[in-house]
């Protein structure tokens, strides 16, 4: 009798403890891991374990034969105080993460809402992300996602798997000959689809990298997240409008659901930065850049106009003074014509003198 009572005993503590387990899981926040801690930033190696035969040098030697492709065909904004902002912006993001290299940005003249990276540290920027962008960290989170692209070496990553896959194209990468990738138009440039379109698990650290550096630069992380579903909502409003965008980064439900739920676990921060003044300006000038293509454009096409003008003023007989030439003509003949058709006082006159000449010589 006692041994029954001592196991059901047992076994309602057992039942009691393994009911109480998932109510103490979801009371205690999962631990953060070496690559999801945002405080960890720039001490650890995310690049451990990774299947790359590409070194730093190489990587950085590639990227340069890539953005030069992209710099002879790309069309750039020239304005200093916007180009220095978005630099800005993303050299402070850079500074507050896994980087290894050194990165370039630039601005791209280009309506697209979009950005991307080259591996090397090559990153552009299109002034239809900026104008599309409410704040400066919605600008900073698309910034940092594709910075933690280069950071997370996907591109050469992604090439040398397909290396293993395809020994054939070892030949063609070593020796720089790109054709066995497909090209594909971004922003109206011919970038090799392998360095710009990445697996759904590439897609997924860059999110969870991107949103530990903007963390760690001072940023509302949150606002990758919002910036995306707005353009999501956007796009499915109109479809196409966003497309470019969406093409190469998707950012589907599972993927913001897997970074919220990230976010909920980083440490409190006092505050964050939203945005400045100085975003409000450079989006202005970027706002009234685009505002005077069309007026640009007008005055192009009134050229012509002027020109045809002067060409039928000038007209050798032939332009818009020919009607009034045969006007004053008229007028003259019209005056010397009137004597022959009232020959009665004028022609009284004419006679009188041819008779005197002819008498002369009749004498």
């Amino acid at each position: 009798m006692k041994r029954q009572f001592v196991r059901s005993a047992a076994a309602l503590t057992l039942s009691l403890t393994l009911a109480a387990a998932p109510a103490l899981a979801q009371g205690e926040a999962k631990p953060l891991s070496e690559k999801d801690d945002p405080q960890l930033v720039g001490k650890r190696d995310i690049n451990k374990g990774q299947i790359n035969f590409y070194s730093l040098d190489k990587e950085a030697a590639l990227g340069r034969q890539l953005a030069a492709e992209v710099d002879r065909q790309a069309k750039f904004v020239s304005d200093p105080v916007v180009t220095e902002y978005v630099n800005r912006v993303g050299q402070n993001i850079v500074l507050h993460s896994d980087a290894k290299v050194p990165f370039t940005i630039k601005v791209l003249d280009s309506d697209d809402v979009n950005a991307f990276a080259l591996p090397g540290g090559h990153l552009y920027v299109n002034r239809g992300l900026v104008e599309a962008a409410e704040n400066e960290a919605e600008l900073a989170g698309v910034v940092a996602h594709e910075i933690a692209h280069v950071t997370a070496r996907h591109g050469v990553e992604q090439s040398s798997k397909g290396q293993i896959v395809n020994f054939a194209s070892i030949p063609l990468i070593f020796l720089g000959g790109w054709g066995g990738y497909i090209a594909q138009q971004v922003a109206g440039l011919a970038v090799p689809l392998g360095f710009l379109k990445f697996s759904r698990g590439a897609e997924k650290e860059a999110d969870r990298l991107g949103a530990q550096y903007m963390w760690a630069a001072g940023y509302d992380p949150n606002a990758m997240i919002t910036f995306f579903e707005k353009l999501q909502a956007k796009d499915k409003k109109k479809p196409g409008t966003l497309a470019k965008v969406f093409s190469t980064h998707p950012m589907t439900g599972d993927r913001i659901t897997e970074v919220q739920g990230l976010l909920a676990r980083f440490p409190e921060r006092a505050e964050y930065q939203v945005s400045s003044s100085e975003f409000g300006d450079v989006k202005s000038r970027l706002v009234a850049l685009s505002a005077s293509r069309p007026a640009l454009g007008s005055a192009d096409r009134g050229r012509p106009t002027l020109k045809r003008r002067p060409q039928a003023s000038d007209g050798d007989g032939s332009g818009p003074e020919t009607p009034e030439r045969p006007t004053l003509k008229r007028r003259d003949p019209t005056a010397a014509d009137e004597p022959a058709d009232t020959p009665s006082p004028e022609a009284s006159e004419r006679p009188t003198l041819k008779r005197r000449a002819e008498t002369d010589p009749g004498r």
